[in-house]
């Protein structure tokens, strides 16, 4: 007789249940698809994955929707972490739907994080996936909260949240016709202090930008801009240069750092545990807007 594995924490648990998903993936998807952009919840996307499928390959790709915007630091990792791997790594740009007339923007400045739904959707169907497996969290924005662990995207790509499947004792319909897909999210249940603790408890590598160092920033709206080609300097505002970390890592036009000088992830813990701004709501200028704003992105297909 088989011997019940013992949980023991709750990391213990939410690993379990993420390995699970991940399994009931790869057994009922034809085409699934993981999707990685370097990011710390990618990189625990990852872990999970090798918990639930190594020695052996991943029965799915890695795919990154490359912005154009990304922080160098954070491309170089994506690579570096998907060849120590070994496993297929696919890169499809905004810029590329951009030069096809799929994605206009007013500006070349302006913020790419939302047009990523559209070089998404044109990967699905260039590769016909079925589900794409991503790190969202439901404490990350109110939208998000409303999202399945196998949420349903119809044929054009888009999310209805009256239109979701019930999920009653961890049975998963993974059901769809042609050209409709999943996304797929195994850390649903997890926080971002959740995160840094399982990141901390596997001395799991990340991007540098995730911890304190010197960087130019100004003051606008209460967030800390960035200085950069993309965002600079607006008139009257004043650089400053302070210690700071990200506490998350998307487009450089709408992507904010925190002040902080936690070097490792027991410092981003202790800092995390007491915070009472989320995430997003933190280091994201284009969520400044309201959850209204998010979800209708969200029914458009953004991720």
């Amino acid at each position: 007789m088989l011997a019940t594995p013992v949980v023991t924490s709750h990391l213990d648990w939410l690993e379990a249940q993420a390995i699970y998903i991940l399994r009931e993936v790869a057994a009922e998807s034809a085409r699934p698809v993981l999707l990685f952009s370097g990011g710390k919840d990618s990189c625990v996307l990852l872990r999970l994955a090798e918990k639930a499928f190594r020695p052996g390959r991943f029965p799915f790709p890695l795919l990154h929707i490359d912005t154009g915007h990304n922080f160098d630091e954070v491309i170089a990792f994506r690579d570096v972490r998907a060849e120590e791997l070994g496993e297929r790594l696919i890169v499809r740009s905004v810029e590329d739907s951009i030069q096809r007339g799929s994605v206009v923007l007013r500006r070349d400045t302006d913020s790419r994080n939302a047009a990523q739904a559209v070089t998404l959707l044109e990967a699905i169907e260039e590769f016909g996936f079925d589900a794409c497996i991503g790190g969202a969290r439901r404490d990350e924005e109110k939208a998000r909260a409303k999202e399945r662990i196998f949420s349903f995207r119809d044929e054009f790509g888009q999310w209805d949240p009256k239109a979701q499947r019930p999920e009653l004792w961890n049975l998963y319909n993974t059901m769809v016709h042609p050209g409709e897909n999943m996304r797929v999210f195994p850390i649903s249940n997890w926080t971002e202090l959740d995160v840094w603790q399982y990141i901390a408890r596997e001395n799991l590598a990340l991007p540098s930008l995730y911890y304190t160092h010197e960087r130019e920033v100004v003051e606008r709206q209460g967030l800390l801009v960035p200085v950069t080609p993309l965002t600079p300097p607006r008139d009257g505002e004043t650089v400053q240069t302070r210690s700071v970390r990200f506490r998350t890592v998307g487009d450089i036009s709408c992507t904010c750092p925190v002040a902080s000088t936690a070097a490792t992830p027991a410092d981003i813990i202790a800092e995390t545990a007491i915070s009472e701004i989320t995430e997003r709501g933190a280091t994201r200028m284009d969520d400044q807007t309201s959850e209204a704003s998010m979800e209708r992105r969200k029914k458009e297909g953004y991720f």
